[in-house]
């Protein structure tokens, strides 16, 4: 048995039961939650490895409960709902949500975003000053960025953009985060202008700009650094 423990808040029993054998058949432990209420006393009583939370709950709008959460809880949570306008999603993922499902979902993408998030929250707390992705590596501490060994040339935007995305690795970062950690409050409304230092730093770090394997665009939302 896998020793990652994984709560489930969501009102249809339906659901609740695929992903319960969707999880315990690969290995998780499942504690289930039917209301935001109950949810929040099942998180706190013994706070699991990772939150699957869904936004329309009979008790409470699981935007709160996403902010309540956040109050004391860092771990990963990833958010399965049928509201899929950008509104919800971008919400969610300013506010602390980790990842974003729309349901219907796939089990095999669901449970590739659990181990991407497990992994993002068991890293969180490293101070690790090096990062190696694929045949990418970042130096935190140096500001020099490898790959396949040899120096990349990056100015000092395209760096910091790199920076955030390494540290959040797995985590879908929105437009409006992006541009407000970058450049500042008054960017916020900038997406164009963030597609260009993307596009940028794609051409340097990438195989393939146009196919993409580390930076990978979150239609409508934002970027993943995978």
């Amino acid at each position: 048995m896998n020793k990652a423990e994984i709560l489930i808040i969501d009102d249809e029993p339906q659901i609740r039961k695929l992903l319960r054998i969707t999880l315990e058949s690969n290995q998780y432990k499942v504690v289930q939650a039917a209301s935001g209420k109950e949810g929040l006393v099942a998180a706190a009583n013994h706070p699991p490895e990772l939150i699957l939370l869904d936004i329309g709950l009979p008790d409470k709008d699981g935007h709160q409960v996403l902010a309540e959460l956040r109050e004391w809880y860092h771990k990963p949570i990833i958010i399965l709902s049928v509201k899929d306008s950008e509104q919800d999603i971008i919400s969610a993922l300013d506010n602390g949500a980790t990842d974003y499902i729309t349901k219907p979902f796939r089990s095999g993408e669901l449970l590739a975003r659990i181990r991407s998030a497990i992994r993002l929250g068991q890293n969180m707390h490293l101070q690790e000053p090096l990062i190696t992705a694929g045949d990418l590596q970042v130096d935190l501490i140096a500001r020099v960025v490898k790959r396949n060994a040899e120096i990349v040339k990056l100015t000092s935007t395209e760096y910091n953009l790199l920076a955030l995305f390494v540290k959040n690795a797995g985590r879908v970062l929105t437009h409006q985060y992006i541009l407000k950690e970058i450049w500042g409050v008054g960017y916020q409304s900038e997406t164009q202008y963030l597609r260009v230092f993307v596009a940028q730093l794609r051409k340097k770090i990438e195989d393939n700009p146009n196919n993409p394997r580390h930076i990978i665009t979150e239609s409508g939302v934002g970027y993943r650094f995978s």
